[in-house]
């Protein structure tokens, strides 16, 4: 370094100084060609490291390891790890710091860019904490290869990096999609009109999840025709993408994939030869998959996902020879799995999950030499399944068909099985865990949902080391399975819904003690207390056992918590208030006492449900509902909460459910209520609520929209029925009854999915609904003191499915709209002042299974026929005016009690017998007649309708029926 600090009038010495040190870098016979670094360079290298520490989860690779540990002042940069030199010249050409664990601020001005002889710069799978990418980049001119892919770069990809004109291959790939929902880098059109022309030598282009959804997509059709690989998954691509796109001369790998608004046309015809690689599923397509796709004899890779696709599977698919990766999943896809399949020898990983498909699985399956990676789950497959012959499997996933038998025996000697998933079938049959003993490699292990016996030795003699996730639900277990034992790195374990009775083993407790997430134990018989040594749990199920004890407080990360219907006790602790994360919370069916903690709804801005129903819970609700509150369900059934419902609840502009039944709230009607945007259930049945539900309290202008149920039953409310807001019911008018698979109310939450349940009188009991249908529809209004008439808007809920208005003070008739109501399976109108008859228009009710009208002053005919035929007397008692079936006094008896009585003067009483006479005569010239067609014809049901008359016609036929 001496030789470059001298001054200029030094210059004769420094020149001869400089030829000795050059010719000494030449080549000679003497010498090795090897050149020594710049040192200029080698210094901005160990500048550019001092910027970054070392952390071992920067890199997201499975071989990282930190490879500027071996750059040392006083040594040879050319030597160093990840960097390359020129063997004519010394420079630094190539620098591969990919998976190298950097993590830090990635400086602008950052001493690498010094390096002005790289040719190639891979800064991949590090951790740069959302630097920009520098215009200095664009300083790089030789620059052939360019990587900065999963390192945390976000912001605008900037314009300059269009001045690297030589590049090959760029690289720009992220993971912030898939991590966060978002794309954190963005590529304007500017930016990508300037690629374009200047990237004439590109040949791989890779952006995956960089934000494009700005860009016009017809730029992406000038790209150069060198181009051989491109990769646009996940940019938020839009519009369409032209046939003419696949017809680049050297195209060989497009990834277009998880761009929901892009459309692409792919060509009948004249499709590139060279195309190796298709990926574009959960993109759009119209019509079906063209045949020409069998003509492209290079392909390997053909992903389309959810593309439509019905029918049987394509015949075309048999002709692609060198086919290697195959998916076809959540598609319409519908018959047997055809047997062109076993000439693709080739094969190592198809995925024909999430269609139609049926019929048994062919023989071939078993026997496909390179098949590794086999997924149908998800279809309606049926039958045995056959011994496998082939051992390459790696993942078989037959999950939620309707397979049945045994399990083959050779599943469990498939030794390079990783992942291994049978769930939701009809397999049968005990299996003995020992017999996964072989599967060393098993990460992945579901047979939850099948009709199969496990049984598990109580000798530690099996292991499965490499085992995180564990599904075993609904499998007979009576123990906890040993081989756990030796499972350090178990991350998730399901054993619901089985037989396991008594306290956790104590070993349990130290499994996965640093890596278990997901623990779901619900459904059996486990008892004593409780502890959580798992640090980074995320979702705990514990619900339906015995547990017993204090209220545990579960890990700070904990995002899903249910310990329902167990036996725990105590306060509700504050430290619940540090579970930042927590989304479900369900303490319900437990016996814990005292008051809530009043920080309970402002510590978290994620928590969506709260269930504290049927506990002993007391005081007043907390006011503390902040801005912002996430809460779709809360429920407080059953406790003995008191005073008002807190104004800040109207914060919880999301809340779907609010249940604050049976407790002891006096308030007037929250008002308020009708202005949250998607309130579907609101229960406030059994509490000490009173006032007139005065609808011109309301601020909104069209309240309770999406309200499908309503309870404000066993309360004091008084005044008229609220008709603005049965006017406004317009989810209870308008409800979609498509015969596709039943679909309940839930949360959705990062770590899956929360099923609501509520307590509703449901046909005049008070049941609980463990799920709630999303077209589940009722309106109970009894047991209050509301007055005047039924109105008869309420005819328009043509959805309801209950209606509840008894022992109230209703009055007048009962409107005839209430026919309207088709779906009605209950109907309860008891014990108010209602008057005149019931309504002909109730005959239309062909759902409707419960009747109550008891108790009113309802009179005339009950109305035949249909449904009215099945309702007992005590749907109508309490009504003396009432007659039909199925009461004992028929309608006639009615007439002749209510006819005016005969006038009592003599002459008119004469004249009367005189009728009589005259009557009685007549009649028994008739009967004589009657009497012999009666026996000649045998058929005498006229004469009875002629004698008896309309009153008497029934009971005549059943008479005539006995006769006959």
């Amino acid at each position: 370094m001496m030789c470059f600090s001298w001054h200029y009038y030094q210059f004769p010495s420094l020149l001869f100084f400089f030829v000795i040190c050059s010719l000494s870098t030449l080549p000679s016979p003497f010498t090795s060609a090897r050149q020594i670094c710049s040192p200029i360079e080698g210094d901005a290298l160990l500048q550019f490291k001092q910027f970054f520490t070392i952390n071992s989860s920067a890199s997201d690779c499975q071989t990282s390891y930190p490879k500027t540990d071996s750059w040392k002042e006083n040594t040879d940069c050319c030597s160093w790890e990840g960097v390359s030199c020129s063997s004519l010249t010394g420079h630094v050409i190539g620098l591969d710091l990919s998976c190298s664990q950097l993590y830090g601020n990635f400086p602008s001005n950052a001493s690498i860019f010094l390096l002005k002889h790289l040719n190639m710069l891979n800064l991949a799978y590090n951790d740069f904490k959302h630097s920009k990418i520098s215009p200095e980049f664009g300083q790089f001119t030789n620059l052939t290869h360019l990587d900065l892919s999963y390192s945390g770069f976000s912001g605008q990809v900037p314009s300059e990096i269009s001045h690297l004109s030589k590049l090959v291959s760029l690289n720009l790939s992220s993971l912030s999609v898939w991590k966060t929902g978002h794309s954190e880098l963005e590529l304007k059109t500017s930016a990508l009109e300037r690629l374009v022309q200047n990237f004439s030598e590109i040949t791989e282009l890779s952006l995956y999840s960089v934000n494009m959804s700005s860009i016009d997509h017809s730029i992406l059709t000038n790209l150069s025709s060198s181009l051989r690989n491109l990769q646009l998954a996940g940019c938020g691509l839009r519009g369409t993408i032209p046939d003419s796109f696949f017809r680049r001369p050297n195209l060989r790998r497009v990834e277009l994939q998880l761009n929901s608004k892009l459309t692409v046309h792919l060509p009948k015809s004249n499709w590139t030869s060279s195309l190796e690689h298709l990926i574009l599923y959960s993109t759009h397509h119209s019509g079906q998959m063209p045949d020409s796709i069998g003509e492209l004899k290079s392909l390997e890779t053909l992903e389309v996902t959810g593309w439509k696709l019905n029918g049987p599977i394509p015949t075309w698919i048999g002709n692609l020879s060198r086919i290697n990766s195959l998916s076809l999943p959540y598609n319409h896809l519908t018959g047997p799995i055809p047997s062109f399949f076993a000439n693709l020898t080739q094969l190592s990983n198809l995925d024909l999950s999430y269609n139609m498909l049926n019929g048994t699985l062919p023989s071939w399956v078993f026997n496909l030499p390179s098949l590794e990676y086999l997924e149908l789950g998800d279809n309606r497959l049926t039958g045995h399944i056959n011994e496998f012959q082939s051992k390459s499997l790696i993942s078989l996933s037959l999950r939620n068909n309707m397979f049945q038998g045994q399990i083959p025996n050779t599943i469990f000697e498939l030794v390079n099985l990783t992942s291994l998933d049978l769930s939701s079938n009809n397999f049968s049959g005990i299996v003995e865990l020992d017999k996964l003993s072989k599967l060393k490699s098993l990460a992945w292990l579901y047979l939850s949902n099948n009709s199969l016996s496990l049984i598990t030795d109580k000798i530690f003699n099996n292991t499965l080391p490499n085992l995180q996730w564990l599904g075993l639900s609904f499998c007979n277990l009576t123990d906890f399975p040993n081989f756990l034992r030796s499972s350090n790195d178990l991350a998730a374990l399901d054993l619901s819904n089985n037989r396991i009775r008594g306290p956790i083993p104590e070993w349990m407790w130290s499994v996965g003690k640093d890596s278990l997430y997901n623990l779901i134990l619900s459904h059996n018989l486990l008892s004593g207390s409780i502890q959580f040594p798992w640090q980074n749990l995320q979702v705990l199920d514990l619900q339906y056992n015995q547990f017993e004890g204090l209220l545990p407080i579960p890990p700070i990360g904990t995002i899903f918590f249910s310990i329902s219907r167990n036996k725990f006790m105590g306060n509700f602790s504050s430290m619940f208030c540090n579970l930042n994360s927590l989304e479900i919370l369900d303490l319900s069916y437990n016996n814990l006492t005292g008051k809530i903690p009043s920080c309970l709804f402002n510590f978290s801005k994620s928590l969506s449900v709260l269930d504290l129903r049927s506990n002993h819970f007391d005081g007043t609700i907390p006011t503390t509902f902040r801005n912002g509150c996430a809460l779709n369900m809360l429920n407080f059934h059953g406790n003995q909460f008191q005073g008002l419902i807190p104004r800040s609840m109207a914060n919880c502009r999301n809340l779907e459910v609010l249940d604050i039944g049976n407790n002891n709230i006096k308030d007037t009607f929250p008002h308020w209520l009708d202005s949250l945007p998607e309130l579907q259930v609101v229960i406030l049945r059994s509490n000490k609520f009173h006032g007139f539900l005065n609808e011109s309290q309301g601020n909104a202008k069209q309240p309770f929209s999406k309200l499908r149920v309503l309870d404000l039953s066993s309360n004091g409310f008084v005044g008229f029925l609220p008709t603005w807001y049965l006017e406004n019911l317009k989810a209870v008018e308008n409800v979609n009854r498509s015969k596709s698979a039943p679909q309940y109310m839930q949360a959705e939450g990062t770590r899956g999915s929360y099923d609501y349940s509520v307590n509703l009188n449901i046909k005049g009991n008070l049941l609980e609904m463990e799920k709630v249908l999303t077209i589940f529809t009722s309106i109970d209004f009894s047991d209050n003191k509301f007055e005047g008439v039924i109105p008869g808007v309420i005819g328009r809920l043509s959805s309801l499915k209950g209606l509840n208005l008894s022992h109230n003070n209703l009055n007048g008739h009962i409107p005839g709209s209430i026919g309207n109501l088709t779906e009605l399976e209950w109907l309860d109108l008891s014990s108010n002042n209602l008057v005149g008859e019931i309504p002909g228009e109730f005959r239309d009710l062909t759902s409707l299974a419960v009747l109550n009208l008891s108790n009113n002053q309802l009179v005339g005919p009950i109305p035949g026929g249909k449904q009215f035929n099945t309702f007992e007397n005590s749907s109508y008692g309490g009504n003396s005016g009432l007659c039909g079936f199925p009461l004992s006094k028929l309608c006639h008896e009615i007439e002749e009690q209510n006819r005016p009585p005969p006038a009592s003067s003599e002459p008119i009483l004469e004249f009367g017998w005189k009728v009589v006479l005259m009557g009685y005569g007549c009649g028994l010239i008739l009967g004589a007649i009657g009497g012999c067609l009666v026996f000649q014809t045998r058929k005498p049901k006229w004469v009875v309708n002629l004698v008896d008359g309309k009153w008497g016609y029934q009971k005549a036929e059943r008479r005539l029926r006995r006769e006959d």
